[in-house]
């Protein structure tokens, strides 16, 4: 399958996609912050700047987009699969290296897949069981 969209086409829809205060982050936001924590954003000195930090729990979350960080809830796109292949393994390496990094300077790191936020009662027990060990 080819890309139907020209290179610019794709090249400025791909510079609107967010990396921040996305959906997914927000519903997170809402709901730690209804929880009573309190948290910093997306901390520029910390590795992979962290969407949630914690500074007195020593514990960070991520919130990442499925399709992006390829959780196995996706699957592949149809076309220049080569590409996108090659795109999200790499975006998985760096992902893996940050979390290796966070947990060497003794953070605690957890990571919540877009697709959890869909199930508001269960994603709050997971985050409660994170941040209240």
């Amino acid at each position: 399958m080819v890309d139907h969209l020209t290179r610019q086409k794709r090249s400025e829809a791909m510079s609107k996609v967010k990396g921040k205060d996305t959906s997914p982050e927000m519903r997170v936001r809402r709901l730690v912050h209804k929880m009573g924590y309190r948290y910093r954003l997306h901390r520029k000195d910390l590795p992979g700047k962290p969407d949630l930090v914690f500074p007195r729990l020593g514990k960070v979350i991520f919130v990442h987009g499925c399709f992006w960080h390829m959780h196995s809830c996706r699957r592949l796109p149809n076309s220049n699969v080569e590409y996108w292949k090659a795109k999200f393994e790499e975006n998985k390496k760096r992902d893996r290296r940050v979390r290796r990094q966070l947990r060497r300077l003794g953070w605690e790191v957890l990571v919540v897949w877009e697709c959890w936020t869909k199930r508001p009662k269960r994603l709050q027990d997971r985050l409660n069981q994170f941040l209240s060990e």
